[in-house]
């Protein structure tokens, strides 16, 4: 058998794991795509943009939010109170479905795009943004004490977006970036940049949002 009639099979097999790898690789970015496009986000207007800032108001927001010794065990109490873990009794259908066992009595909530994220002396603080047709007086209440309501009011935030994985280094350079611009610009901050994350877990890496945001003068 000549060399080449041995490499053929080699090349085909070579040939036939590229369209499979790149059949999932396209799957995976429609899943991406998907998602991005049908989640809910928190409305705003922008007032302006400057490299690479973009100044946004924001109208009054409700999230709930607890704090937590870690990211983990902060993301499962929220989670718990949105697939039912509160005292409403009515069930709302869901745009983009939740993944659990055993579905809890209460009410199921889609939350709005992004994720907050603070560190603080505490642990690590999250809310979920909920969605605009709740206001202050008809969200369902948190039946876990560590879990609560807040109402933010409308605000002014300055905003610096970034791509990929949200690691701590690329967290730290898109704040520094942010609070360097604002700097730059004679615009004040007021408290410490949050981090802002706007999409499911499983979408790929190129196609995340993320977002350090801080609030700042109107």
């Amino acid at each position: 058998m000549s060399a080449g009639s041995q490499r053929r099979p080699v090349k085909r097999a070579l040939a036939a794991a590229g369209g499979v790898l790149a059949a999932a690789l396209g799957a995976w970015s429609a899943w991406g795509l998907y998602t991005t496009r049908t989640v809910e986000r928190v409305p705003y207007e922008t007032e302006r943009r400057v490299d690479g800032v973009e100044v946004r108001r924001y109208p009054r927001t409700v999230l709930v939010e607890t704090t937590a010794p870690d990211e983990r065990t902060a993301f499962r109490r929220l989670f718990r109170y949105i697939d039912g873990e509160n005292d409403g009794g009515e069930s709302i259908a869901m745009t983009a479905p939740v993944e659990s066992g055993d579905r809890r009595p209460g009410e199921s909530i889609e939350t709005t795009a992004p994720v907050r994220t603070d560190e603080s002396a505490d642990g690590t603080r999250m809310a979920f943004y909920l969605p605009a047709e709740y206001g202050p007086g008809d969200a369902p209440v948190p039946t876990d004490p560590s879990v609560r309501l807040i109402v933010e009011p409308p605000r002014t935030v300055a905003v610096y977006g970034f791509s990929w994985f949200a690691t701590d280094g690329r967290v730290r350079r898109a704040r520094e970036r942010l609070l360097s611009t604002l700097t730059a610009e004679g615009i004040d901050p007021a408290g410490s940049p949050s981090l802002l994350r706007y999409d499911d877990p499983r979408t790929p890496p190129f196609l995340r949002t993320n977002e350090v945001a801080v609030e700042v003068e109107a």
